[in-house]
This record gives structure tokens, C-alpha cells and sequence, in this order.
């Protein structure tokens, strides 16, 4: 018990230098060594960039799969007729309709982390536009999420893809696993998320792109990390 409290007392003193800038791996062992929870806290990335989304030019927006999955289930609604409906549900969508699945979110049932819709179905899925709009949860074709091709959505839903848009003071984050995963697999996510959001660097963007990432876990402290580590962008 007095190890762990040494231990512990260690990372409190390491944390208290805020200037710290850690590398990815680094950062992970270091939440890894701080937790006290019990539960599998996800562990999330924030990124700062240096765009200012007000302006159209300089919104990032898009979707990234996360070769390590989630570690979440997502849950998958669809709006589609006939064989399209049929796919989706083979894929493993949790609700499929049409009309009667409007009716219903329209009543107040939006328990879902992703909405898709074939495009002859979006003249009914425009009339959820103030109800699913709010919560980011409306199809979009520029994300994949108006398709005729429903079951590779929602495949790709449940397989670990997950959506990243840039908020109003320039930032992004998500969450990128849980703190089960093993390191190698949390470092691919992590790859992988920060190399679309560098792709997904917009005409209008200036100066320098990544300007802080942090990482932390759902209880943990955000731990700056060194950018320069990460990628010259």
C-alpha cells in the first residue's frame, strides 16, 4: 500500500508541471498509472487547431474508421424500404423504417449514436432536420450517412467509424477506445483519428494546423502532448 501511495504521490508531482509536454505512449502509461476507477474509461484525444469555423473555408468535418474499434456499441437507425431495409437489418441495424420510424423520433425516441437514410428516403428524413439536426445526427451524403449502399454503412457504424466535426473555439475531440485496449491498439486509433483530421485540413486554414492535442481518460487528467512528436502539420 505505501508503494502505491509513493507511486501515486510521484504522478501527482509529475503533474504538477504543467509546461510537461508527453509523448503518445508516454501519456497512456501515465493515465494507465493514475486510474482509480473500476469501470473501463474511454480515453478521449482533444485537438486545437488553428481554424476559425465560423468561416466556411476553414470547417473540418468528416469520418474516420478506427482500425482498433470503439470498444462502444453503437447503436444504428435506418430509414430505407424494401430490399434497401432488409440490408440494413442484415448488417445489424437496430431500427429500420420509414414513416413510422419518423413518427417515432419525432416523439422523443433518439437513442442512437448514427442515423442513415437511402436518398429517395430523405424527403421524409428532412422533416426531422430541427430534431436530429441539434444532435448531429442528421444523414449527410458528404459523410456517408445518405447512401444507397445502407449495409456498408451500417457495417461501417459498428465496425469502429465514427464521425469528427470542429467546434466553434477550433476544437475536435472523440473518443478513441477504452482504457482495456491494449497500448498498440489505442496508439493505431490514435494514428489514425489525428492523420484525418490532418487530411481534412481546410484551403482556408493558416499558420500553423495543430496547434495542442491532449489526451486523457474519462476520470483522468488531460495530459498535454508534444505536437512536434505527432506530425509536422
Amino acid at each position: 500500500m505505501t508503494m502505491q501511495s509513493k507511486k501515486q504521490k510521484s504522478l501527482a508531482a509529475k503533474l504538477g508541471d504543467n509546461m510537461k509536454l508527453y509523448g503518445v505512449d508516454e501519456a497512456l502509461q501515465t493515465l494507465r498509472d493514475l486510474k482509480t476507477t473500476k469501470f473501463d474509461e474511454t480515453v478521449e484525444v482533444a485537438l486545437n487547431l488553428g481554424v476559425d469555423p465560423r468561416h466556411a473555408d476553414q470547417m473540418v468535418r468528416g469520418m474516420v474508421t478506427l482500425p482498433s474499434g470503439t470498444g462502444k456499441d453503437v447503436k444504428v437507425a435506418v430509414f430505407a424500404r424494401g430490399d434497401k431495409a432488409e440490408a440494413a437489418l442484415a448488417a445489424g441495424a437496430d431500427k429500420v423504417g420509414a414513416e413510422d420510424l419518423m413518427e417515432d423520433m419525432l416523439a422523443g425516441n433518439l437513442d442512437y449514436g448514427r442515423v442513415i437514410a437511402t436518398p429517395d428516403m430523405m424527403g421524409v428524413v428532412g422533416r426531422l432536420g430541427k430534431t436530429l439536426g441539434p444532435k448531429g445526427l442528421m444523414p449527410n451524403p458528404k459523410l456517408g450517412t445518405v447512401t444507397p449502399n445502407v449495409a456498408e454503412a451500417v457495417k461501417a457504424a459498428k465496425g469502429g467509424q465514427i464521425e469528427f466535426r470542429v467546434e466553434k473555439a477550433g476544437i475536435i475531440h472523440a473518443g478513441i477506445g477504452k482504457m482495456s485496449f491494449t497500448d498498440a491498439a489505442i496508439r493505431a486509433n490514435f494514428d489514425a483519428f489525428v492523420d484525418a483530421i490532418v487530411k481534412a485540413k481546410p484551403a482556408g486554414a493558416k499558420g500553423k494546423y495543430l496547434q495542442k492535442v491532449a489526451l486523457s481518460s474519462s476520470m483522468g487528467p488531460g495530459l498535454k502532448l508534444d505536437v512536434a512528436l505527432i506530425h509536422a502539420g
